[in-house]
């Protein structure tokens, strides 16, 4: 298992590629973008890697073919806890999505639909789910890592080109997301190596 320090240079990337992002937005939102990406076939499957359904469906494939029901229970924990934390940074954040305001930054007020994260944009649920899926799926089967985390972010671009999100909303969700899926593998996979992949 990898000490502390090791995620320093991968703590030290995000926060980089963060401040780019923050930096990029307004940009992004005017210049990146593909209003009808989902109705491309490539767009609406990118999309569904960050449908919280489709990853539950895939935990339980993953536990019908396991005899341990540890890697199944570890990857539906890891997308449904990335969810949660989601819609609960939504409410405290409270930035709404691009859209609103013509890709400008905007807030909306406590007073209004205090409990409603509809309308909210920071984090990107979809990109939360999507990188808590695929960092989970690395852990589980590390030889196709490129292949997992190929998805999310193409996932996360497809919010983007959609005008759904900004470039920061994806980069904050592909974030936690991760930070999730490695913060929950030690509870549930104890101290045993990754199971090997079968391929």
């Amino acid at each position: 298992m990898r000490t502390a320090r090791a995620y320093w240079p991968l703590l030290a990337a995000s926060l980089v590629a963060l401040a780019v992002a923050f930096v990029i937005d307004p940009w992004a939102y005017h210049h990146v973008r593909l209003d009808k990406v989902y109705d491309t076939d490539w767009g609406r499957a990118l999309r569904s890697v960050g449908y919280w359904p489709l990853w539950i469906a895939l935990s339980i494939a993953l536990w019908l073919h396991d005899h341990d029901r540890r890697r199944a229970t570890y990857l539906a924990a890891s997308v449904s806890l990335a969810g949660i934390l989601g819609e609960i940074l939504k409410l405290l954040v409270r930035r709404v999505r691009p859209g609103v305001h013509d890709g400008a930054y905007a807030f909306r007020s406590w007073s209004d639909h205090t409990f409603s994260s509809a309308g909210f944009g920071m984090p990107s649920s979809h990109a939360l789910i999507a990188f808590s899926g695929a960092a989970a799926l690395a852990v589980l089967f590390p030889r196709a890592t490129p292949i997992w985390y190929a998805l999310a972010v193409g996932c996360a671009i497809t919010r983007v080109l959609a005008g759904a999100h900004f470039v920061s909303d994806v980069t904050v969700g592909a974030m936690i997301g991760v930070a999730v899926a490695l913060s929950l593998r030690a509870r549930f996979l104890h101290a045993r190596s990754a199971a090997p992949d079968p391929g």
